[in-house]
């Protein structure tokens, strides 16, 4: 609003209580006030743009003087404004100027207010504050004569850590039990009152004035009982107080489809399967030797014929299963872990098979180039089976969906039952958790957090609005209370569920310092305390600079450049680009990159450019390639392609260091995880259409063999081993079996050709993807999918066999691994040969058969490795060493191992 009228009073509703302070200018306010007409009147309660960021302290992005600064606030929540006035009852809070702003501490702890004006909360008033705290606050500038020249509402993240967080940190939340009895306990400072709905009936609960925590300990008769919360608070996102009957935060159990929370005692014998507290896992793998398979619990096994438990946890103890015979294949190769995307309670998913729609047609007959299939898996999308499952609801419950009965607690059991059924066959668990966002946020019905502590999980831009840069509505684990949820939540995991790692979503979203007080209580657990041995957890997660807090713009990040030498790995997507070709968002999807043909096998796309540019951006994605191959160091010196001695972190990604890692296992290699199109078909988009199945077979062996024999940890979407296809979808997040299920009998094909993928992600990509479709080379039978399979096995087996790929320092790598033809005459474009320890290896990505003479290695003896010359790939077997000088002749579109002796 501009041009406010004058007023007579401050807030025009005269019956105010007698204990309300008269709203006269404080005798300490600036002595200059504004005239309405000197600065336009910001008075839109609707926002929240000041910050009260501990006890004593308003931060507001105001400019100017005023007579009098002050918080008003009001139990009932009805303060509005009127005529440019403030109208309802409230009482006030006097503030004053700072002189100099905030302080230098409070700039390093709110680097993104540090331009904000600081106002002193005056002590005559600080008895008001917690009060203040649980109804409406609004603050207000006003000039000398009344005039209001600005109202806002207010932001109190940081306030309520300030008062509460000390001890709130310290309490146990949730349910927990004693010889039987349950305690409930939640933390809603703000709420007005808060009572337990349990079974139907209303109990009450006693707040603790220091924590903010509201507990009740009930009887044993209470356990297995349904319960919600019963909050009456003050909601900035409907300005009104509200009655909300919402489950627990930390709830250990739930009501189908989430409905209620359960009393439940995670440590219950009768939650436990057979063996549980015996059971023996695989022995530990260091972060920096994990070779990982990213799974989704429905794509496994929803469409096997083996399965006895066909989309459920309890598929992987389906031990005579095909899928669970392939990864007792990967797991005796080498592979050590398998990363099951999100398993938590997931919020776009109907719990009850009754409940879930499917596609209504017949999904078989359209041509393999059609319209139709995606039309009719997208019409029941919303509401079918399936969802990548990136929309959590409550952090610590297992997804009902895989459960054989989702109304209970039959999904702990069969979690449980599921962690053993992998450990059984060799492989530890990593889970993929979502910490960063909720489903919803607000009064939405799927709101929790939200719902209970309202405008504080939540993270909220200056105006008070909340962020949704990760795609939904983003959480603000940089608060204490949200990030000892990340912190609670993932120990219960580790000590109730003995998962073994955990990938997160979006960990650059997350503060560094959040991150390592997740790896702190992990490193804390014990076998003989806890059952499990904390210090054999990996983390390893997303460390994308983006955002509201990009470039540590609100605190410092758990991105890539920042979690260097924590011991925690963040994904590189540096050699993934180099590999497949242009990035992820390309216009046109046939940018072709190291393995997919650029210069050496050139396609019919423009976007690659001449020859002469194509040969210049393979060989500068030769170099991202040996940085990658390095474990992505950040300090690891070689020659480059153009002859130049560089650095890792001086060889350039998209303006960004290729190099940041300070140890092997800071950088997780791959080629291809759930995001984007899986590796086939991004190499279907980019070889030239008339590649042979068989020849692309190579190609995606290749591809996968420069993360697997790459220093540090790797990670692959499975069935890439299997050339999977999803039919060139590229987010396939909500596309239902038809595009997402694996297919581990090779009769069954590979998932190419089920139909054009659907509109909402891909139809920008149609005109490219339809003639691919119809493509009899991009149909493979079983010789290429098992030969592709079995062939990246031996790969596997390499990495786990040979120490030279496991080099556990900076400096190792440094005088153990080198690049003998890089930036000389004999480097050859679409080739990169590496030395490593008394292993050479040669990546030939050309479709011609390469000689690879490395002088300094003449007379010394070579021979290709038994694992390849005993192993499954018949054209490796052809490469062979010329000891006289030296030569590594490699056959096309294949890599090589050879050693010495």
């Amino acid at each position: 609003m501009t041009g406010s009228p004058r007023r007579t009073a401050a807030i025009t509703a005269l019956a105010l209580l007698a204990a309300v302070a008269p709203l006269t200018p404080s005798a300490t306010a600036a002595p200059q006030a504004l005239a309405a007409a000197d600065a336009p009147a910001d008075l839109d309660l609707s926002k929240s743009a000041a910050q009260w960021i501990d006890e004593n302290t308003l931060a507001w992005d105001v400019r100017g003087d005023a007579a009098s600064t002050e918080l008003v606030h009001a139990r009932d929540g009805h303060l509005t404004v009127k005529d440019g006035e403030l109208a309802g009852e409230g009482r006030r809070i006097r503030l004053t100027p700072a002189a100099g702003g905030l302080t230098d501490a409070q700039r390093e702890k709110y680097p993104h207010l540090k331009g904000y004006a600081a106002f002193t909360v005056d002590p005559r008033d600080r008895d008001q504050i917690r009060a203040a705290l649980t109804g409406q606050l609004v603050a207000v500038r006003s000039s000398e004569d009344g005039t209001l020249l600005a109202a806002t509402g207010v932001q109190t993240q940081g306030v309520l850590d300030d008062l509460y967080s000390a001890r709130a940190t310290k309490a146990t939340l949730g349910p927990h039990f004693r010889d039987g009895r349950p305690t409930l306990a939640v933390w809603a400072p703000t709420a007005q009152s808060v009572g337990l709905e349990l079974d139907g009936k209303r109990v009450a609960m006693r707040r603790d004035d220091a924590s903010g925590v509201w507990s009740v300990t009930g009887a044993r008769s209470w356990s297995g009982k349904q319960y919600r919360y019963v909050v009456k608070v003050w909601a900035p996102s409907v300005r009104k107080v509200v009655t909300n009957k919402v489950t627990d935060p930390y709830s250990t159990a739930l009501t189908a489809d989430s409905e209620r929370s359960l009393a439940v005692d995670l440590g219950d014998p009768k939650l436990a399967p057979k063996g549980w507290a015996r059971l023996k896992k695989p022995e530990a793998t260091p972060l920096r030797d994990a070779q990982i398979q990213e799974l989704h619990i429905r794509d496994f096994s929803v469409e096997d014929r083996t399965a006895k438990h066909p989309g459920k946890y309890l598929a992987f103890t389906d031990t005579a299963s095909d899928g669970m015979k392939h990864l007792r294949k990967l797991a005796k190769a080498g592979t050590s872990y398998v990363h099951l995307l999100p398993a938590f309670d997931i919020g776009t998913i109907p719990e009850r098979a009754a409940d879930q729609a499917k596609p209504d047609c017949d999904l078989t007959a359209p041509a393999p180039d059609s319209e139709e299939q995606q039309a009719c898996v997208t019409k029941s999308a919303a509401k079918d089976a399936y969802n990548w499952g990136y929309d959590p609801l409550h952090y610590t419950v297992p997804e009902g969906s895989y459960a054989s009965d989702p109304a209970g607690t039959r999904r702990t059991v069969e979690f449980r039952e599921m962690v053993q059924g992998l450990n059984g066959s060799g492989l530890r668990t990593v889970m993929d958790v979502v910490y960063n966002h909720t489903v919803a946020g607000g009064q939405a019905d799927k709101s929790v957090l939200d719902k209970i502590v309202p405008g504080y999980y939540q993270r909220l831009l200056a105006d008070g609005t909340v962020a949704t840069s990760t795609c939904c509505a983003n959480t603000a684990p940089e608060n204490a209370m949200m990030g000892k949820l990340v912190v609670d939540s993932l120990v219960t995991w580790a000590r109730e569920y003995k998962v073994d790692g955990f990938r997160f979503d979006l960990m650059g979203h997350h503060p560094k310092a959040n991150i390592l007080a997740v790896r702190k209580a992990l490193d804390a657990l014990t076998p003989k305390k806890d059952g499990v041995d904390g210090k054999n957890i990996v983390l390893y997660g997303e460390g994308w600079n983006f955002g509201e807090i990009a470039d540590d713009a609100r605190f410092v990040q758990a991105t890539q450049k920042n979690m260097a030498g924590t011991g925690i790995a963040t994904f590189s997507d540096r050699g993934r680009d180099a590999v497949r070709g242009g990035g992820p968002f390309d216009g046109d999807p046939g940018v072709q990159g190291f393995a997919s043909g650029l210069f050496t096998d050139p396609n019919t796309s423009k976007a690659n450019g001449t020859p002469a540019e194509q040969k210049t951006r393979l060989l500068h994605y030769q170099d991202l390639i040996k940085v990658a191959l390095t474990g992505n160091l950040a300090d690891y010196t070689f020659t480059d392609s153009a002859g130049k001695r560089v650095k890792g972190s001086e060889v350039d990604y998209n303006g960004a260091p290729a190099g940041y890692a300070a140890t092997p296992g800071d950088a997780l290699s791959y080629a291809d995880a759930h995001d984007n199109e899986s590796l086939y078909d991004a190499l279907a988009f980019k070889l030239p259409a008339d590649t042979t199945a068989a020849e692309r077979s190579r190609m995606q062996v290749l591809a996968m063999a420069t993360a697997t024999l790459a220093q540090g940890p790797s990670l692959s979407q499975a069935g890439s081993d299997l050339l999977r296809s999803k039919s060139l979808d590229r987010n396939s997040y909500d596309s239902g079996d038809w595009f997402n299920a694996l297919h581990w009998d090779c009769r069954d094909g590979n998932g190419f050709g089920r139909g054009l993928p659907p509109a909402a992600d891909n139809k920008d990509k149609w005109t490219y993807g339809k003639p691919l479709l119809t493509s009899a080379s991009l149909t493979p039978g079983c010789a290429a999918i098992n030969g592709t399979s079995a062939a990246y096995r031996d790969l596997v087996k390499l990495r786990a066999s040979e120490p030279a790929f496991s080099l556990a320092t900076a400096g190792r790598v440094q005088s153990r691994l080198s690049f003998p033809l890089s930036g000389t005459p004999a480097e050859t474009p679409g080739v990169i040969t590496m030395e490593v320890g008394d292993l050479v290896v040669v990546f030939n990505a050309t479709p011609q058969t390469q000689q690879q003479r490395v002088k300094a290695l003449k007379d010394t003896a070579y021979r290709l490795h038994p694992v390849q010359t005993k192993g499954a790939d018949p054209v490796v077997k052809s490469s062979s060493y010329e000891r006289g000088s030296g030569t590594f002749n490699v056959p096309a579109r294949s890599v090589a191992v050879f050693e010495r002796g």
